[in-house]
């Protein structure tokens, strides 16, 4: 007998329907699953007869094939052990094919019939919302996330006899709910603040400005002048998720399986600091199976490179393409996979090998020779894709001590949000939605100059030896402190400050 049940897997961070379709027939004892299953998939065998047996049920001893369809796509993951029990228990006539149909079901399963969480849960819901089914069946560490698709029931189980039970219509499921309103509540509370940063006012003035354009950042300075605790504050200046980038957010950390069971939403913009020895493939992404890395992380977020000039050289360079097409592709034999990347990129590095160069209080021991050698570890390219360069000292005593209350970060979201708010009115009719990401056409639209604006950037030009790229970057950043301010067009007292924020253009001009 043929049965048939619905289920699911993911590419990238999309959802794809997969048909299980299980026969039983007069032969000897054979289980064979085929349609391109991995390692992970032909394992599911054991898990499922052992489990049928342990939760009650006969397991046929007839020639079972499973095939799941379509053919030509590997399949991989633990989600398929749920649908082949209950359609070999269809197939022997325990479960009736005609309900078994409106549902779209995942779960492994234990040897003793619990089910356990799969990867993924967001978007197969999302999957099966779009397929026109009236419920996903998934395990209860799954639910939470995927109950924020509405328009479809989320039925959570915890073992396989409750899902043969459901079925056979002697229990009924609760569905699971969730309040999204409660939950996007809860997005603004960050554990760190700026009321919290004592001293570098003109640090945080500079991260103002790099959130509000979208911008990616450098902070040159001595160890312990606080450029990580800086980083690590970004996340709570930035406009909450919007609920579509909260979704798109929540589908990347929902396939890696870093969803907790009780988040529902990932409604914080997240903040990825890996450490310097990470490998290419973990930075980009990658594997046998391409993986998201940390920057599909950091989609929507931070991702904060502390110790910039240790990190291997040609990690670095692989960070130019998705920085600058705000997606990553990732190219296989079998298949090629794009994750996305939207990003502000937070950079942090010593003046020099010893960490003491311009610092008054210590006596740097490091040669020019040296200091060129460090700082050449990051390439022009590179360096050409972050906006910002800011310089951060060593705090007096008397800012530790503390002195004027700090600004909250709620205060500076307000500034920030209502710059960005501009920007979406600007950039309506485009594909872009902050100022770092403008083209030569929308800079030369929307940066306009007055004749004193434009003397003092061709004299900074100049006098800097600027290239064309600097150029346009504080042309960029001009703009978005324009927008802090509210002022519809770009001032001199703009750009003065724009240019204050090329510190390392400046060095190399001989300033």
């Amino acid at each position: 007998m043929l049965a048939k049940v619905l289920s699911s897997s993911v590419i990238g961070i999309d959802a794809y329907l997969v048909e299980v379709e299980v026969d039983i027939s007069i032969g000897l004892p054979v289980f064979a699953i085929v349609g391109l299953p991995e390692a992970s998939v032909k394992e599911s065998k054991e898990r499922v007869k052992t489990a049928i047996f342990n939760s009650g049920y006969v397991f046929p001893d007839d020639r079972i094939t499973v095939n799941l369809a379509p053919a030509n796509i590997k399949k991989e993951g633990t989600g398929f052990d749920l649908p082949i029990a209950l359609g070999i228990l269809s197939a022997t006539g325990l479960i009736s094919q005609d309900i078994l149909s409106n549902y779209l079901i995942l779960g492994e399963l234990s040897l003793d019939g619990r089910i356990k969480p799969v990867k993924g849960g967001l978007p197969m819901a999302i999957a099966a919302k779009q397929a026109g089914y009236s419920g996903i069946i998934l395990p209860k560490d799954n639910s939470k996330e995927a109950s924020v698709v509405h328009g479809i029931s989320v039925l959570p189980i915890e073992t396989l006899g409750q899902a043969v039970d459901f079925f056979r219509g002697l229990i009924t499921i609760e569905p699971e709910t969730t309040n999204l309103t409660e939950v996007f509540e809860q997005r603004g509370q960050y554990e760190t603040d700026f009321s919290e940063v004592m001293g570098q006012e003109h640090v945080k003035r500079s991260l103002e400005v790099a959130a509000a354009g979208g911008h990616n950042l450098i902070m040159i300075g001595p160890p312990g002048s606080g450029k990580t605790m800086l980083a690590r504050r970004i996340p709570s200046i930035l406009p909450p998720l919007t609920f579509e980038e909260a979704i798109e957010t929540t589908k990347i950390f929902s396939v890696t399986g870093m969803l907790g069971k009780d988040q529902a939403l990932v409604t914080q913009r997240p903040f990825r600091s890996p450490h310097h020895t990470i490998s290419d493939a973990g930075l980009i992404g990658g594997g046998h199976s391409p993986k998201p890395g940390e920057v599909s992380l950091a989609h929507n977020g931070v991702l904060f490179l502390d110790e910039l000039p240790e990190f291997k050289k040609h990690v670095l360079e692989v960070l130019r393409q998705p920085l600058e097409d705000l997606k990553v592709t990732i190219s296989r034999a079998a298949s090629t996979i794009t994750y996305p990347s939207s990003l502000m990129l937070i950079a942090a590095m010593n003046p020099c090998p010893c960490g003491f160069f311009s610092d008054p209080r210590h006596e740097c021991a490091c040669s020019p020779q040296q200091i060129d050698k460090y700082r050449s570890r990051i390439s022009g390219p590179l360096m050409d894709r972050i906006d910002i360069h800011v310089e951060v000292p060593a705090v007096p005593y008397k800012d530790l001590i503390g002195g004027k209350p700090a600004e909250s970060s709620e205060s500076i979201r307000t500034r920030v949000s209502n710059a960005r708010e501009r920007q979406s009115e600007r950039f309506a009719k485009t594909a872009i939605y902050c100022n770092a990401q403008m083209n030569s056409r929308l800079i030369k639209k929307h940066c306009e100059l007055d004749k004193a604006s434009a003397s003092l950037l061709e004299t900074a030009v100049d006098k800097l030896g600027l290239s064309a790229r600097a150029y346009h970057r504080i042309l960029k950043i001009s703009r978005s402190i324009a927008d802090l301010e509210g002022a519809p067009n770009i001032l001199a007292h703009h750009l003065s400050e724009a240019i204050q924020y090329r510190s390392l253009d400046r060095s190399k001009g001989g300033v």
